[in-house]
């Protein structure tokens, strides 16, 4: 989950890795908007090969629930 959650906060301009954790309310983060969640769909698909999209963006609420459910995908 380490490399998920670095490659998750890559997508924010100025996020620090180490302010999230399988816990963090995604939704919360000052910059999420509807181009941030695109974004995570896009990183999952490139960096996992992963086909994610917006239902299971809807169905996540912490980045763990993000990051278990593209596991449960693989």
């Amino acid at each position: 989950m380490k490399e998920f959650i670095e490659k998750f906060a890559e997508i924010f301009d100025d996020m620090n890795p180490a302010t999230i954790n399988g816990e963090t309310i995604f939704r919360e983060i000052d910059d999420w908007d509807s181009i941030a969640g695109l974004s995570v769909i896009g990183m999952i698909d490139e960096e996992y090969g992963v086909t994610f999209g917006t239902e299971d963006m809807k169905a996540c609420v912490t980045v763990g629930d993000l990051y278990n459910r593209m596991m449960s995908k693989k």
